[in-house]
């Protein structure tokens, strides 16, 4: 029985394979060690006797070798003592003895078996893979375990009285990142986001804080505190995320949702968790809201909302973002839109849809809509040069349409803020005008005559009509979002899209295609002969700042 050196811990981790030798001699079989040295591995050998399943366990090796052509017997008490070290680590035992010896090898644990030395290269490799695939299956139930300790964790921290704040966070574009630098750049990506999750939760909770990433691209994080901790877990996971990343040396920058729940009376931890994927749910089917937040459990949210809406605004709650709008021939950023935000102060930012159904309720449309369209103009005014030339885009309400003498009204709030006419679009939703077509066409016919641009936005979503596009004075047709995503499905999708745009063109309209989120889509709207997009794939809804540093940078 051979005589080997047993090495130390740190030879193991060096080389990840362990050789049992039963040959006889004072050292192993030279053939044996050239034809494993020829796959890159350098075999660490160990004697017979210590070839325990406790020790593989304790070591860094993922491969343990079995050479029994001389002595199967002993072989085969060495594989039983081996194989559960080897389960227990995800690792490969291969057995290297002759052929009828196979099936007795697969009995006592080893995963492969090869008859010769010629065979060995082969018989490591499948080794190896069958390492890889464990440890894939190995992360994979790590998550499991990682999200199931988030419910558990949560629970504990209910259960002794303490408020938990819950974000589930998702990003998108990883499956450009890994066209481009394949999966091993992506995997880097995301242990680099992951880690910026886990710093940023840490900065707001402390050490009253667990983070798990789940499947994919997305994660959870959960952290003990109230309405200040929310409204700052929020904040440093935005500004954690909105950085750019390096993907094989090249700066990349994901798109990210964010769903955020707080707990509430009665709340457990199923509760919670899924009241935080459903405000996840509403921020990826947002067109620039980064955030969603939950509403509590149980309560009307419009009905809270219109009763806060009325302090709203005087309080300044009310603000504006601008999503840019990118010419596709060039990739100039040539207009924005200004979109509606409510930083309300216990449930974080919220977008125009809650915002103006809040207003709807609280019988707060016009004076919401008035209140806006002056925040949207004084900003515009203020541009910098950086900005100079950009087009802004201001939605009309069917309530302002339905005013009396609107347009007199809007075009001298428009004069009174220095904006020029002729760089202001207005867009009007296609159900807002249905309702009342005669008086959006005479609208728009006055605002067109006087300088502005009229665009017809969320095409498709309602009872889209030639007639009703003839009837309108219009300059763009804006593609709703859901028709736009729609583009990458099946061959029937594509030619609803197709009909869209060659029927605006028909019209003489410009089309700005909404919600465009890959590289994909916008190379397909493009073919179709789409003039301008809006999207995450160059920038969701942003502050004057940001614009102006992307404008910058161009």
């Amino acid at each position: 029985m051979k005589q080997g050196t047993i090495h130390s811990r740190e030879d193991v981790v060096a080389t990840g394979i362990v050789l049992i030798s039963f040959r006889p001699g004072p050292v192993p079989d030279s053939a044996l060690i050239d034809a494993v040295a020829q796959t890159g591995r350098q075999p660490v050998v160990v004697q017979p006797e210590d070839a325990s399943a406790n020790r593989f366990a304790a070591g860094a090796a993922r491969i343990a070798l079995i050479d029994a052509r001389d002595a199967p017997d002993i072989m085969l008490a060495a594989a039983e003592r081996l194989a559960p070290g080897v389960e227990a680590v995800g690792g490969a035992l291969l057995v290297l003895s002759a052929p009828a010896l196979a099936m007795r090898a697969s009995d006592a644990g080893a995963t492969h078996h090869c008859s010769d030395i010629a065979a060995l290269s082969a018989g490591l490799a499948l080794a190896a893979r069958h390492v890889e695939r464990m440890a894939g299956d190995r992360r994979g139930a790590r998550d499991a375990e990682m999200a199931g300790g988030v419910g558990g964790w949560i629970e504990r921290a209910i259960g002794h009285g303490r408020p938990c704040v819950v974000v589930m966070v998702s990003l998108s574009r990883l499956d450009l990142v890994n066209a481009a630098h394949g999966r091993p750049a992506g995997t880097m990506l995301l242990r680099a986001i992951d880690s910026r999750i886990r710093a940023a939760a840490a900065e707001v909770f402390g050490e009253a804080t667990i983070t798990a990433r789940l499947s994919g691209s997305n994660f959870v994080v959960a952290g003990m505190g109230g309405a200040g901790e929310a409204a700052a877990i929020a904040a440093a996971l935005e500004g954690a995320l909105a950085r750019p990343v390096l993907a094989a040396g090249s700066p990349v920058l994901l798109g990210t949702r964010l769903g955020l729940a707080r707990s509430e009376m009665g709340d457990d931890a199923a509760a919670l968790l899924r009241r935080a994927s459903e405000a996840l749910a509403e921020a990826k089917a947002s067109d620039g809201a980064v955030l969603r937040v939950a509403h509590p459990q149980g309560v009307a949210p419009l009905d809270v909302l219109g009763v806060d809406l009325h302090h709203a605004i005087e309080r300044g709650e009310i603000d504006v973002l601008f999503q840019p709008q990118v010419e596709i021939a060039t990739g100039r950023i040539v207009g924005v839109e200004a979109l509606a935000r409510w930083y309300h102060p216990t449930l974080g930012p919220l977008g125009a849809e809650p915002l103006f159904a809040a207003a709807e309720r609280a019988d707060l449309g016009i004076a919401l809509s008035d209140h806006i369209q002056r925040i949207s103009l004084a900003r515009a005014t203020r541009w910098p040069q950086a900005l100079d030339g950009v087009r802004l885009s201001i939605n009309l309400t069917a309530a302002d349409i339905a005013r009396a003498g609107f347009a007199e009204m809007f075009l001298k709030r428009v004069d009174a803020s220095g904006f020029p006419r002729g760089r202001l679009t207005v867009e009007i939703t296609e159900t807002g005008m249905i309702e009342n077509l005669d008086a959006a066409a005479a609208l728009l016919a006055h605002l067109r005559g006087a300088g502005c641009r009229v665009a017809i936005d969320d095409f498709g979503t309602g009872y889209s009509s030639l007639a009703y596009l003839k009837a309108l004075p219009l300059d763009y047709l804006k593609i709703d979002r859901a028709i736009t995503q729609d583009i990458e499905g099946s061959p029937r999708d594509r030619v609803v899209v197709r009909g869209v745009i060659a029927m605006a063109q028909s019209l003489g309209l410009a089309v700005i295609a909404e919600g465009v989120e890959t590289s994909a889509q916008l190379a397909l709207l493009a073919a179709e002969g789409c003039n301008y997009y809006q999207g995450f794939l160059r920038a969701g809804a942003l502050g004057e700042a940001q614009l102006v540093a992307i404008m910058e940078s161009e």
